[in-house]
């Protein structure tokens, strides 16, 4: 157990944990703990916004820090999957083909385009983003993970190898399935009892993308891969974000 959560941090964030064991056997609960790096953005994320108030530093700034946390603490694990994803999709090709630019080390130019776009509006969605509802926001990056674990442990695999057929095939998956299940029961209530409004639009988006993420991985790909996980995560935060501003913006 205690070296499952090693390899999670180990493996979806820069974190500096002690040495885990990488054997298959090992791997039996590493997505019980995904939700948990969740936590350790989210606290950043608030804590950031708290010292960006105190000194009232100037809004891109804080905007620019809040963007790049999450970058900073996965080591962008999830937007080399977002590429990826975004290169193969791109490429209009056969499922076949699509399955081997996901494995391609070179990024296309489209990938680059349409991250560039990703990051700016990002920082958009952050510049938006009002005070009151950062806490909402701090748990909706379990949320996203929870929901991305739970489609490791659920979903079809698009190929029997990779790093996330490994963790697939090796998990305890009615335990897992279960954990993930508390988390995002979890989440998903904390968010609504911070902010009804607020929780139910992240909510709402956050399960919206997890149904099309399903939707295209199978139709395009025949299941998922580590890639198409990263992709969905990094779609997930961003429209849940973008829903928990507009639930600001708009009068209910």
């Amino acid at each position: 157990m205690i070296n499952s959560f090693l390899l999670a941090f180990a493996m979806y964030s820069k974190i500096p944990v002690p040495r885990a064991d990488w054997s298959e056997d090992k791997m039996k609960y590493v997505m019980c703990f995904f939700p948990l790096i969740g936590v350790v953005i989210g606290a950043l994320i608030v804590g950031f916004g708290v010292l960006c108030s105190r000194l009232d530093t100037p809004e891109l700034l804080r905007a620019s820090g809040l963007t790049v946390i999450p970058l900073l603490v996965t080591g962008g694990i999830h937007m080399d999957g977002f590429l990826d994803t975004t290169d193969a999709l791109s490429s209009y090709q056969s499922r076949e083909r699509k399955l081997e630019i996901l494995k391609d080390s070179h990024t296309g130019a489209f990938a680059i385009i349409v991250t560039g776009i990703y990051l700016v509006v990002s920082l958009g969605m952050w510049s938006g983003m009002p005070d009151e509802y950062l806490t909402v926001m701090a748990v909706s990056f379990v949320f996203s993970r929870a929901l991305s674990g739970m489609s490791v442990v659920t979903f079809k695999n698009a190929r029997k190898d990779g790093l996330l057929a490994a963790f697939s095939t090796n998990a305890e998956k009615y335990v897992t399935r279960f954990v993930l299940a508390v988390f995002l029961l979890a989440a998903g209530a904390g968010m609504i009892l911070l902010d009804w409004k607020a929780g139910l639009f992240a909510a709402a988006a956050g399960l919206f993308v997890f149904c099309y993420y399903r939707y295209k991985a199978y139709k395009e790909f025949g299941g998922i891969t580590g890639d198409l996980a990263g992709w969905f995560t990094e779609l997930c935060e961003l429209f849940m974000g973008i829903a928990v501003v507009a639930a600001w913006y708009l009068p209910l």
